[in-house]
């Protein structure tokens, strides 16, 4: 959270057509402030304009109505802006990134309870491995399915890919409770990714969960294909 005081305004200006992995670049700049805990965003459209190649964009003609111009807009602390700095340049591509010093009057008060500080973890070393989350389908975070909320995350910090499983039976046990049926359909995530990449992501999957569990495993990847979009099968 921010507090009153000298912080970076920061304007990220990119095009409204433009994407990224197949995803529209905006979205994924506004997903990756989101989960690296940015304070907050705004995204503002433009609707005239002109860029580099010195074209005049209008929203009066629909032809290059996807040029337009879209500028993600935040305020936050210079540590946390200079933490992400680097992705955030390669995020929007041929766009531009401007900032400037601003001060703080008033920081805007959060409605939701303030997340624990999650526990430090160790650097593990290695080429890949295979985490698995196992949570119930009922589980929340933020007014939405925990296990979409943490696909969103993951996608965020560019994980390499998740598979959701349900579950359609199934037992645990609840404290000192005897073991008994569960009523509520358990979800599993299944991540591969290096072990760098899985433990830079742990925190965050601890900050999210309330109650769950978290399995990892040392994996080797055989093979590891990609089809380009528009390739046939």
């Amino acid at each position: 959270m921010l507090n009153p005081g000298k912080a970076l305004k920061v304007s990220v200006y990119v095009s409204e057509g433009s994407t990224r992995r197949g995803v529209a670049t905006y979205s994924a700049i506004l997903d990756f402030l989101f989960y690296r805990g940015i304070s907050g965003a705004t995204v503002l459209k433009g609707i005239a304009g002109f860029g580099a190649d010195h074209h005049m964009h209008s929203a009066s003609s629909v032809e290059i109505s996807d040029r337009l111009p879209l500028i993600i807009q935040f305020v936050e602390t210079p540590e946390k802006v200079n933490a992400i700095l680097g992705k955030l340049e390669q995020l929007a591509g041929s766009g531009m990134i401007e900032m400037h010093e601003t001060m703080v009057a008033k920081p805007a008060q959060s409605s939701q309870p303030k997340p624990a500080v999650p526990a430090e973890h160790l650097r593990i070393d290695g080429a890949a491995q295979l985490m698995r989350i196992y949570i119930a389908e009922s589980d929340r975070w933020r007014d939405k399915p925990l296990h979409e909320a943490l696909v969103e995350a993951m996608r965020a910090n560019e994980i390499a890919g998740v598979t959701v499983l349900r579950g359609v039976h199934g037992y645990r046990t609840l404290g000192d409770r005897p073991l008994q049926l569960s009523h509520a359909h358990s979800i599993l995530l299944s991540v591969i990714d290096s072990r760098e990449k899985i433990a830079g992501f742990l925190p965050l999957v601890e900050q999210m969960m309330e109650e769950g569990l978290v399995v990892l495993s040392d994996v080797d990847v055989i093979k590891y294909a990609y089809r380009a979009p528009g390739v046939e099968r």
